[in-house]
Parts: C-alpha cells; sequence; structure tokens
C-alpha cells in the first residue's frame, strides 16, 4: 500500500521535522516520579466547583484508533506528535461538580473488574478530600466497562447508596434488552454482562434521561449518540461559559480533532460518532465552551480552535 499523506500531514510533518530529525530515543521519556502525583485538579465555573480525579489510566493496541483510516496514515500521524504507533496510552477524568446542595459525579470509573491500570477514583477521592458518601448525584454518561462498571462494591451494592442514579434511556435499553448478549461478537460478550449487572445493582434507583434532561441546577445532559447507541455528555452552565463534559462522544485530543472523520474500534456506529464529533466541535468553538475530555490528558479540560476544515486542542490554563 503505498502512502500518499495529506496536505495537512505534511504541514503537521514539516513542523515537527526538527524533532523527527533526532533519533527516537533522543525524544524525552517522561515517567511517573516515585511518590506519585496527584490526581485530582479543581477550578471555579461560575459559581460552581469542578473537581476532575482520575480513575488511572487505560493502555489499549493502537490498532484500535481510526480503524476507517490507512494504518501508515494513522501511524505517521501519531509519530508526527511524538506519540507512540503501538500502544494509546489514555487518561480517565471524571468529574465533580459542586453547586449548592448538589454534588454531581460524572460516571464512577472501572471498580476492580477491568483493567488492573484503572479503577482507582475511590482513593483518589478520599486523597483530594471528598468524602464519596457526600455525593447526592451519579451521571451515568454510558455504561462502557470504564465508565460503570466501578457502581458495584465488593457485595454487589450501590457504592453510593445515598445518591440518585442517573442513565439515559436509550442507552439503558440498549443493554437492557433481551438476547443482546447472543447478538454481539464473542469478545463484547463481557461488556454486556457487565452492563447489564452494573443497571441491575442494588441500592441504585435510576431515573431514565431525555435530551435536556436537568440533574441538578445549572446541569444537564444532551444527547451525543454513537460511541454508545445512547450516549449522553454533561452541560455545565452555572453562570459562566458553560463547560461541555464530552464522556467518549470525543476519546482522543489528536485524532478527534485534526482527523474528525476517523473513528475507533469501540465506536459503535462510526458514521454516527462523526456526525456527533462535527456537531460538538462546532457546538463549543462557536460558543466558546470549555470542554472535557475522559480520555484527553490530565486534567482533561480545554478549548476548541477552528483550523480549516479541522479543529485544535487549546488546554485550559491551570490557576493555582
Amino acid at each position: 500500500m503505498i502512502y500518499r499523506p495529506t496536505r495537512r500531514d505534511l504541514l503537521s510533518m514539516a513542523a515537527a521535522m526538527p524533532a523527527l530529525t533526532l533519533p527516537v530515543a533522543a525524544r524525552a521519556q517522561l515517567g511517573p516520579p516515585p511518590a506519585g502525583n496527584p490526581a485530582h485538579f479543581s477550578f471555579t465555573l461560575g459559581d460552581a466547583t469542578l473537581t476532575v480525579i482520575s480513575d488511572g489510566h487505560l493502555e489499549l493496541p493502537v490498532s484500535g484508533l481510526a480503524v476507517n483510516a490507512d494504518r501508515d496514515e494513522v501511524r505517521a500521524f501519531l509519530g508526527s506528535y511524538a506519540l507512540s504507533t503501538e500502544q494509546n496510552y489514555s487518561h480517565t477524568n471524571h468529574l465533580l461538580i459542586e453547586r449548592g446542595d448538589a454534588k454531581v459525579l460524572v460516571d464512577v470509573g472501572s471498580g476492580d473488574r477491568f483493567l488492573p491500570t484503572a479503577g482507582r477514583l475511590w482513593e483518589n477521592m478520599e486523597a483530594a478530600g471528598i468524602d464519596r458518601d457526600s455525593i447526592t448525584h451519579v451521571i451515568i454518561t454510558h455504561a462502557h466497562p470504564d465508565h460503570i462498571w466501578g457502581v458495584r462494591d465488593g457485595f454487589d451494592e450501590a457504592i453510593v447508596p445515598g445518591a440518585q442514579y442517573f442513565i439515559g434511556r436509550a442507552e439503558r435499553n440498549y443493554w437492557m434488552q433481551d438476547g443482546l448478549v447472543d447478538q454481539v461478537p464473542a469478545e463484547m460478550q463481557q461488556f454486556v454482562l457487565g452492563a447489564r449487572n452494573s443497571i441491575e445493582v442494588d441500592g441504585a434507583d435510576w431515573t431514565l434521561m431525555e435530551n435536556d434532561h436537568e440533574v441538578a441546577p445549572g446541569i444537564r445532559v444532551i444527547d451525543t449518540p454513537g460511541h454508545t447507541p445512547g450516549h449522553m455528555s454533561v452541560l455545565v452552565d452555572t453562570g459562566d461559559r458553560p463547560l461541555l463534559a464530552l464522556g467518549d462522544a470525543m476519546s482522543h485530543v489528536w485524532t478527534n480533532f485534526v482527523h474528525p472523520e476517523w473513528y475507533n474500534e469501540f465506536d459503535m456506529d462510526g458514521a454516527q460518532t462523526v456526525e456527533t464529533r462535527r456537531r460538538l466541535l462546532e457546538m463549543a468553538a462557536t460558543e466558546e465552551m470549555a470542554v472535557l475530555g475522559y480520555h484527553f490528558p490530565f486534567p482533561g479540560v480545554g478549548h476548541v480552535k477552528p483550523e480549516g476544515d479541522a479543529y485544535r486542542f487549546i488546554p485550559a490554563l491551570w490557576r493555582w
């Protein structure tokens, strides 16, 4: 197969040329310190306090990225951003929104039932000085393992028993439909069983949401299907420019912005994923929204800048 780079690829590689002329080993390999790094980051938005808390990270093969694109083009693109062409290292950024009496957590992580590099939400929350029993609302963006499997404790009961639980009606109906486990590929069967077990957990009384459902004042959800049939994102509008917690409607901070037409292996409907992504990018850029990507580099908060037919993610400025 002959690789024919696009004009955008040529410009990107030209900009990166000084780095690319060095041996690969010369690139800085940044590792964690022996004692680890803080796993939470807080900021304010209007009259709300928002905290991003990590559940750890995922390490998945790069072959799952941009499955509808030429593999040589994908590898060249990743290499131009000094990213691995073999393994995708992906963060997991949870949002806790505190406004008035409401403490709203977006997604509950993997728990100890998925990958060993994740499932650290609750210990990282404790390290941030947040009592999980103080959480009043839990929103599930979608029922993939790294977003909902952490809902159960060791006794198979809801891990935050006093909270109100919210999930999209379409999302719940998809995973709970009769016979689904026999309709999906073998590698997806555990996803189905895990989603059903999580939704049926003891102690969680679910509120089923439709588009534009308000969970708490200034906090509502919007339909963002494609990654899963009923995927929803969370819009925080508290008197300043809003912030959109994307969930997995966008999951890769480089490919999704520069090549919004590419979709990934776990995007259940690729065409719809792309349509949703383009709508969100245009909305965030036009309305000057902040965005939070669940799998973006921690803390995952930034802005969307249009660049021709594509976009760029601009990380938000940290303030101490």
